[in-house]
């Protein structure tokens, strides 16, 4: 059995009691060889030989990129925090007027934009430990709170230690549909969800209260999974991160605008920044997990899954967006959502070189990559949540099985009564 150096370790949040500790499932340990019973469809044609090659050769991948970090990719990173923090201040100061629609709009759009580069292409990506290397307090994984509402322990617990451990694994990985959305034809079909596409166009501009009642994990305190005691802890750090962000967002900023006759359309200018952010965020989200050609799993694809298939996984459950350089900044490099599952930890500014090897390794094992533009991605998700509300449509027979139901019967022959004979 081998560990897994790729993956997240294996972490419980700030102050989890010894009750919760013990109730939590533990992450899989990799088989050291062979492979499950059953791998997806997409991967049945490769022998346990192939999936081990393969994953030495993205282990090898991972181990050049982490080799060649230094002093290029500490400076993009500070670059980018010091972009995100003059925007932010910028934005801010610039809705101190925003009585002036030009200053609203400019103020606005400022905000919106640190907001989107703090949450993508910076919070996210410190959390995950991306640039823990740099062994630099003030950009670490340990240290860092992000501008969402969900705090950032919560987060990383049901974001790195669960959701990259069991990718798309039905009944493991609450991130397909957050517990509120059908988003895989074998999640069973309920009345409620027909509410599916009224669910999401709420979510989507509140997507972050979403992820921070997601984040609470309720379901698992409802299965005994999360004692009460661990959630009331959780709820009270939630508190203390929506009064932060309230007295940031919607105290201060409009308070500071007053003297200038402004405080109504700075409230409003702070709340639209939150709401762009929530849309950008779950439409990048939503493309890199839902469109058409990404994978879902049965907890049986994952028995005995070594190394080599969990990057499979990884690169069967996710998708890409392609796009231009500053597209992939502001998806906080996330449009290599392929490169990101398999390679979490390393930093995002990487991304778009390991892609170019990533893809060709999946075209020679053949394997598909799935990527596109982000209004097809966006589409193919949305339409996904239109299908899903609705039962499953009966599935058409294998043409063999059809042609054996649809056979013309041959027509029985009469049966004499026995006295027909004896006379």
């Amino acid at each position: 059995m081998t560990t897994t150096v790729n993956r997240p370790a294996t972490t419980t949040p700030t102050g989890a009691s010894a009750e919760d500790a013990a109730i939590r499932p533990r992450k899989p340990i990799l088989a050291a060889a062979g492979g499950p019973a059953k791998r997806p469809s997409a991967a049945a044609h490769l022998s346990d030989a192939d999936v081990e090659r393969l994953g030495q050769e993205l282990d090898a991948l991972r181990d050049r990129i982490i080799a060649s970090r230094g002093a290029k990719d500490a400076a993009y990173i500070r670059r980018v925090i010091r972009v995100q923090r003059t925007l932010e201040v910028a934005g801010r100061a610039t809705l101190l007027f925003s009585k002036k629609k030009s200053a609203f709009f400019a103020g606005t759009a400022m905000l919106s934009v640190a907001k989107i580069l703090e949450n993508m292409e910076i919070g996210h990506n410190v959390l995950h430990g991306q640039w823990d290397w740099m062994r630099d307090p003030d950009i670490h994984s340990t240290t860092w709170e992000w501008d969402f509402v969900t705090p950032a322990a919560s987060w990383k617990h049901t974001h790195n230690d669960l959701h990259h451990t069991w990718t798309n694994v039905l009944g493991k990985d609450k991130d397909v549909g957050y517990s509120i959305l059908r988003m895989d034809e074998d999640q069973p079909w309920h009345p409620g969800n027909l509410g599916n596409p009224l669910y999401n166009m709420i979510l989507a501009p509140f997507f972050e209260w979403g992820i921070a009642i997601y984040d609470l994990e309720l379901e698992a305190v409802k299965e005994g999974e999360k004692s009460k005691a661990d959630l009331k802890r959780d709820l009270k750090a939630m508190g203390r991160k929506v009064l932060r962000q309230f007295t940031k967002d919607y105290a201060a900023t409009p308070l500071a605008a007053a003297p200038f006759g402004s405080s109504k359309q700075a409230l409003l200018g702070t709340f639209t920044a939150n709401a762009i952010r929530n849309v950008w965020a779950h439409s990048v989200i939503f493309c890199g997990h839902f469109p058409d050609g990404v994978d879902t799993f049965s907890e049986e694809e994952i028995e005995g899954e070594t190394r080599g298939d969990w990057y499979i996984r990884q690169m069967l459950g996710s998708a890409n967006i392609s796009g231009s350089k500053l597209m992939h900044l502001m998806t906080g490099n996330l449009s290599h959502q392929i490169e990101h599952h398999c390679f979490p930890d390393l930093p995002s500014n990487r991304y778009h070189e390991v892609a170019v090897e990533l893809r060709e390794i999946c075209e020679r094992y053949g394997l598909p990559y799935t990527t596109g533009p982000l209004p097809k991605q966006v589409y193919q998700a949305w339409a996904k949540v239109f299908r899903l509300a609705l039962p499953n449509r009966p599935r058409p027979l294998p043409k063999q099985a059809a042609k054996a139901v649809n056979a013309p019967v041959p027509p029985r022959r009469a049966v004499l009564p026995l006295a027909a004979h004896v006379g």
